[in-house]
């Protein structure tokens, strides 16, 4: 059953097709050259005839029949070739003939037969006159034994392309298994855990280059998962650790009381709340991700959903005093529109817990190039530059935000509803505070 296996594999059937091609093409080749040799043999000895033919012609139109007889038998008697051949007919009946009656046409034209021995006939008949019939013919000796060199060199050829085509077939299988096994043995580490390792490329960018760094890059985006998860996972623990505590402190305490007064639970309901945003937050996280990129969904007036955020957080600006101001053009691109709503109100909620009262907070849409951006900038402390790429992972919170409510899954929605809408984001500094641009692709035809 393993040699059957092996048998089948892609490098043994690579080897047979390698071979198979070399034996198709060898036979082509000799198989061509031994015909147009023949046929230019056949055309040569034509040739020859239809000139002997027609010096016998020449013979009767000079003298008559007599020297045409006297011509015949001196050929056939002492030939110039001993492979020519000619009969002589007069009225019906041979005058001199060294020509086997079954190589003679019947009628006028040519006639090609073989003796006993193998050996080929060329024959042709013609009439020279009223009564006068002439046959000249060769025999093909000397053609035949070349044909049959040509045909015996041509077998040579096609044993040496077949034996060429097993070898090479045979080095060209070693070196796509050898390509193959370093992908196979890199995978099976791979999943017995050594994710860190890659498979070697050797610069060449042939196919299996192409493969190996495609290889590469999915094991990197893997190694970048996993160190999300594990991440996230540290945050989690981390961050949901403190008001698990405080709940079953507060629980236990309730539990002890004869009576409890439903303001004594508000704190514990306000720590169930947070957990469920969080909860809830990961789930709508989560579906995000797993939707594929948005490429024909309805397009949505930008400017239209900026206008509906900034009326929803009026009421909270105005009790905070902080002043909303905003500057969107009319803009439209692709994408779900409660998505986007999303990305807005978590930007605009994001700058309103950092701005300080006194302080205004920017929205604008405006259009840079093929991209419709979106901004949002306020006057609050910012994020220092070397945060400003880790902020937007799962629960991912500066030191001096620890304190402060929220989840750490606000930015991560934003990166997600933006990846999925193939929109960029960025974040710089607004001197002071912080700026967050979100730029979207046109809709087709802005």
């Amino acid at each position: 059953m393993s040699a059957w296996r092996h048998a089948r594999s892609t490098t043994v059937r690579l080897a047979v097709a390698v071979s198979l091609s070399f034996l198709l093409g060898f036979a082509l080749l000799g198989g061509s050259v031994y015909a147009a040799v023949s046929a230019l043999l056949l055309r040569d000895a034509r040739e020859a005839i239809v000139v002997d033919a027609d010096g016998l012609r020449d013979v009767l139109a000079d003298g008559g029949r007599a020297p045409l007889i006297l011509a015949v038998r001196d050929r056939i008697a002492r030939p110039d070739d001993p492979d020519a051949l000619h009969a002589l007919r007069i009225d019906g009946r041979v005058i001199a003939s060294d020509i086997p009656a079954a190589a003679t046409p019947a009628r006028d034209g040519w006639h090609e037969s073989r003796e006993p021995d193998g050996t080929r006939l060329l024959v042709e008949r013609r009439t020279l006159a009223p009564g006068v019939e002439i046959a000249t013919g060769l025999r093909l000796r000397s053609e035949s034994g070349f044909l049959a060199l040509v045909a015996r060199t041509s077998l040579a050829a096609l044993a040496i392309a077949v034996l060429l085509g097993l070898a090479i077939g045979a080095l060209i299988s070693r070196w796509v298994a050898r390509r193959l096994r370093a992908l196979d043995a890199t995978a099976a580490r791979v999943t017995e855990g050594e994710i860190a390792l890659r498979v070697p490329v050797d610069g060449t960018g042939d196919a299996f280059d192409r493969l190996a760094h495609r290889f590469n890059a999915m094991l990197d985006r893997i190694e970048a998962l996993l160190a999300g998860v594990r991440e996230a996972t540290d945050h989690i623990a981390h961050d949901l650790r403190t008001p698990l505590g405080r709940l079953r402190t507060r629980l236990e305490q309730l539990r002890l009381q004869a009576t409890v007064s439903p303001d004594a639970l508000e704190p514990a309901i306000a720590e169930a709340d947070q957990l469920l945003q969080a909860s809830n937050a990961l789930l709508r996280l989560a579906r995000i991700e797993a939707q594929a990129p948005i490429e024909q969904a309805a397009t949505l007036d930008l400017s239209a959903l900026a206008r509906d955020a900034m009326e929803l957080y009026e009421p909270i600006a105005a009790e905070r005093g902080i002043t909303l101001a905003a500057n969107a053009e009319v803009l439209r691109v692709r994408g779900d529109a409660d998505q986007v709503f999303q990305l807005l109100v978590n930007l605009l909620d994001n700058a309103m817990k950092y701005a300080p009262p006194g302080t205004q907070v920017d929205l604008r849409v405006e259009r840079t190039g093929e991209h419709a951006c979106l901004t949002v900038a306020d006057r609050g402390p910012g994020i220092p530059a070397a945060e400003r790429e880790r902020v937007f992972d799962r629960f991912h919170r500066i030191e001096t935000d620890r304190g402060t409510p929220g989840s750490g899954l606000g930015l991560s929605l934003v990166r997600a509803i933006a990846l999925r809408h193939r929109a960029r984001i960025a974040l710089a500094d607004n001197g002071p505070g912080l700026r967050a641009t979100v730029s979207f692709p046109l809709a087709a035809g802005e």
